[in-house]
Protein backbone atom coordinates (compact mmCIF):
# COMPACT_ATOMS: atom_id res chain seq x y z
CA UNK A 1 0.00 0.00 0.00
CA UNK A 2 1.69 3.20 -1.02
CA UNK A 3 2.42 5.91 2.11
CA UNK A 4 -0.81 8.98 1.80
CA UNK A 5 0.19 12.55 2.09
CA UNK A 6 -1.51 14.67 4.52
CA UNK A 7 -1.45 17.89 3.56
CA UNK A 8 -2.65 21.64 5.15
CA UNK A 9 -5.51 23.02 3.12
CA UNK A 10 -4.33 26.57 3.40
CA UNK A 11 -1.24 27.94 1.81
CA UNK A 12 0.28 30.70 4.02
CA UNK A 13 3.22 33.00 3.25
CA UNK A 14 6.27 33.32 5.72
CA UNK A 15 4.99 36.85 6.19
CA UNK A 16 2.25 35.31 8.23
CA UNK A 17 4.90 34.35 10.60
CA UNK A 18 5.98 37.88 10.59
CA UNK A 19 3.11 39.68 12.02
CA UNK A 20 3.19 37.84 15.22
CA UNK A 21 6.78 39.25 16.51
CA UNK A 22 9.82 38.36 17.98
CA UNK A 23 9.69 34.96 19.68
CA UNK A 24 5.96 34.57 19.05
CA UNK A 25 5.60 32.09 16.03
CA UNK A 26 3.84 28.56 17.07
CA UNK A 27 4.13 25.36 15.31
CA UNK A 28 0.53 25.98 13.42
CA UNK A 29 2.13 28.92 11.80
CA UNK A 30 4.91 26.62 10.40
CA UNK A 31 2.38 24.26 9.54
CA UNK A 32 0.57 27.29 7.79
CA UNK A 33 3.20 28.55 5.90
CA UNK A 34 4.53 25.06 4.76
CA UNK A 35 1.25 24.85 2.54
CA UNK A 36 -1.04 22.43 0.99
CA UNK A 37 1.05 19.80 -1.06
CA UNK A 38 4.75 21.17 0.32
CA UNK A 39 7.37 19.40 0.84
CA UNK A 40 7.21 17.88 4.58
CA UNK A 41 3.59 16.95 4.26
CA UNK A 42 3.70 14.16 6.69
CA UNK A 43 3.65 10.80 5.15
CA UNK A 44 2.81 7.26 7.17
CA UNK A 45 2.90 3.56 6.85
CA UNK A 46 1.63 0.87 9.30
CA UNK A 47 3.03 -0.93 11.54
CA UNK A 48 2.43 -4.30 9.15
CA UNK A 49 4.56 -2.32 6.16
CA UNK A 50 8.36 -3.99 5.65
CA UNK A 51 11.13 -1.20 6.51
CA UNK A 52 12.37 -1.44 3.30
CA UNK A 53 8.87 -0.28 1.91
CA UNK A 54 9.36 2.07 4.47
CA UNK A 55 12.70 3.20 3.81
CA UNK A 56 11.63 3.54 0.37
CA UNK A 57 8.92 5.90 0.69
CA UNK A 58 10.99 8.33 2.74
CA UNK A 59 13.47 8.32 -0.16
CA UNK A 60 10.74 9.01 -2.96
CA UNK A 61 9.52 11.46 -0.93
CA UNK A 62 12.89 13.30 0.53
CA UNK A 63 12.06 13.09 4.08
CA UNK A 64 13.42 11.38 7.07
CA UNK A 65 10.28 10.29 8.77
CA UNK A 66 7.26 8.94 8.68
CA UNK A 67 4.05 9.00 10.83
CA UNK A 68 3.23 5.00 11.65
CA UNK A 69 -0.07 4.14 12.22
CA UNK A 70 -1.85 0.61 12.95
CA UNK A 71 -3.49 -1.01 10.21
CA UNK A 72 -7.23 0.24 9.33
CA UNK A 73 -6.59 3.29 11.98
CA UNK A 74 -5.22 6.28 10.25
CA UNK A 75 -6.32 8.78 12.34
CA UNK A 76 -4.15 7.60 15.42
CA UNK A 77 -0.43 7.73 15.50
CA UNK A 78 1.12 4.32 16.70
CA UNK A 79 4.79 5.33 16.40
CA UNK A 80 7.26 6.97 14.00
CA UNK A 81 10.04 5.43 12.05
CA UNK A 82 12.77 7.79 10.86
CA UNK A 83 16.54 7.40 9.16
CA UNK A 84 18.15 6.81 12.14
CA UNK A 85 16.04 4.08 13.38
CA UNK A 86 16.86 2.28 10.13
CA UNK A 87 20.72 2.67 10.39
CA UNK A 88 20.29 1.53 14.51
CA UNK A 89 17.66 -1.23 14.62
CA UNK A 90 18.62 -2.59 11.16
CA UNK A 91 21.78 -1.77 9.42
CA UNK A 92 24.19 -2.00 12.54
CA UNK A 93 22.13 -4.90 14.02
CA UNK A 94 22.36 -7.08 10.73
CA UNK A 95 18.38 -7.68 10.58
CA UNK A 96 16.87 -7.50 6.76
CA UNK A 97 14.73 -4.38 5.89
CA UNK A 98 12.50 -6.66 3.52
CA UNK A 99 11.47 -9.11 6.41
CA UNK A 100 10.86 -6.66 9.17
CA UNK A 101 7.84 -4.83 10.00
CA UNK A 102 8.05 -1.30 10.83
CA UNK A 103 6.09 -2.12 14.31
CA UNK A 104 9.10 -3.97 15.46
CA UNK A 105 12.20 -0.98 15.31
CA UNK A 106 9.83 2.55 14.97
CA UNK A 107 9.70 4.62 17.91
CA UNK A 108 6.17 4.03 19.88
CA UNK A 109 3.38 6.42 20.77
CA UNK A 110 4.29 6.69 24.41
CA UNK A 111 7.70 7.25 23.88
CA UNK A 112 7.48 10.03 21.44
CA UNK A 113 7.83 13.63 22.19
CA UNK A 114 5.24 15.89 20.41
CA UNK A 115 3.84 19.47 20.35
CA UNK A 116 0.91 21.32 19.66
CA UNK A 117 -0.07 24.12 16.90
CA UNK A 118 -0.06 26.43 19.66
CA UNK A 119 3.70 25.31 21.20
CA UNK A 120 6.12 28.43 20.48
CA UNK A 121 8.99 27.50 17.64
CA UNK A 122 11.65 28.04 20.44
CA UNK A 123 10.20 25.76 22.57
CA UNK A 124 9.74 23.29 19.81
CA UNK A 125 13.35 23.74 19.04
CA UNK A 126 14.45 23.20 22.25
CA UNK A 127 12.62 20.14 23.07
CA UNK A 128 13.98 18.64 19.50
CA UNK A 129 18.07 20.04 20.49
CA UNK A 130 17.67 18.51 23.92
CA UNK A 131 16.28 14.95 22.63
CA UNK A 132 18.53 14.79 20.12
CA UNK A 133 15.24 14.23 16.86
CA UNK A 134 14.70 15.72 13.92
CA UNK A 135 11.32 15.31 13.82
CA UNK A 136 8.26 16.05 15.93
CA UNK A 137 4.64 15.04 15.26
CA UNK A 138 2.16 17.63 16.40
CA UNK A 139 -1.01 16.63 17.78
CA UNK A 140 -4.37 18.43 18.90
CA UNK A 141 -7.20 16.61 21.09
CA UNK A 142 -8.44 15.49 17.38
CA UNK A 143 -5.11 13.11 16.77
CA UNK A 144 -2.30 14.14 13.98
CA UNK A 145 -2.32 17.86 12.76
CA UNK A 146 1.20 17.32 10.75
CA UNK A 147 4.84 17.17 11.59
CA UNK A 148 7.84 19.74 11.36
CA UNK A 149 11.34 19.10 11.19
CA UNK A 150 14.60 20.75 12.90
CA UNK A 151 14.60 22.71 9.44
CA UNK A 152 11.31 23.87 9.39
CA UNK A 153 11.94 25.10 12.97
CA UNK A 154 15.07 26.99 12.29
CA UNK A 155 13.85 28.64 9.03
CA UNK A 156 10.95 29.95 11.39
CA UNK A 157 13.22 31.05 14.14
CA UNK A 158 15.61 32.93 11.48
CA UNK A 159 12.51 35.07 9.73
CA UNK A 160 11.79 35.89 13.51
CA UNK A 161 15.46 37.18 14.16
CA UNK A 162 15.20 38.73 10.49
CA UNK A 163 11.93 40.51 10.98
CA UNK A 164 13.26 41.79 14.94
CA UNK A 165 16.66 42.75 13.34
CA UNK A 166 14.73 44.63 10.75
CA UNK A 167 12.51 46.65 13.03
CA UNK A 168 15.81 47.85 15.32
CA UNK A 169 17.84 48.84 12.48
CA UNK A 170 14.72 50.84 11.54
CA UNK A 171 14.46 52.27 15.66
CA UNK A 172 18.09 53.01 15.20
CA UNK A 173 17.17 55.27 12.23
CA UNK A 174 14.23 56.83 13.53
CA UNK A 175 12.07 54.85 10.81
CA UNK A 176 9.80 53.18 13.35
Amino acid sequence: MPPIIFCRFKLVSSARMEEHGFESTTIDDILKAKGKGADGSWLWCTTDDTVYNAVKSMTQHNVGALVVVNPGEQKSIAGIITERDYLRKIIVQGRSSKSTKVGDIMTEENKLITVTPETKVLRAMQLMTDNRIRHIPVIDEKGMVGMVSIGDVVRAVVIEHRVELDRLNAYIRGGY
